[in-house]
């Protein structure tokens, strides 16, 4: 599994400064699958202006190979409550 938290940048730089993050982080307040799957759907939006749904999703999938088709495409299709 990839680990989203201990690369030392900070994969939520669009929503919060990297001080912050790394002092939540630090106290261990992050789920990584939430950091995983935030940035899947952040790529597939990206993906989606250059090709199809399919293919993004199989793009995603290389790089993240344990995750199954079907999984990527609920992840990106997934209604925030």
């Amino acid at each position: 599994m990839h680990n989203e938290l201990k690369s030392g940048e900070n994969p939520l730089q669009d929503l919060i400064d990297d001080d912050v993050f790394f002092e939540l982080n630090k106290h261990n307040l992050f789920s990584e699958k939430a950091i995983r799957d935030y940035k899947i759907r952040r790529m597939f939006r990206s993906m989606r202006k250059d090709m199809s749904a399919g293919d993004a999703i199989d793009k995603i999938r290389e790089m993240y190979p344990y995750l199954q088709f079907d999984t990527v495409r609920k992840i990106v299709y997934q209604i925030n409550k």
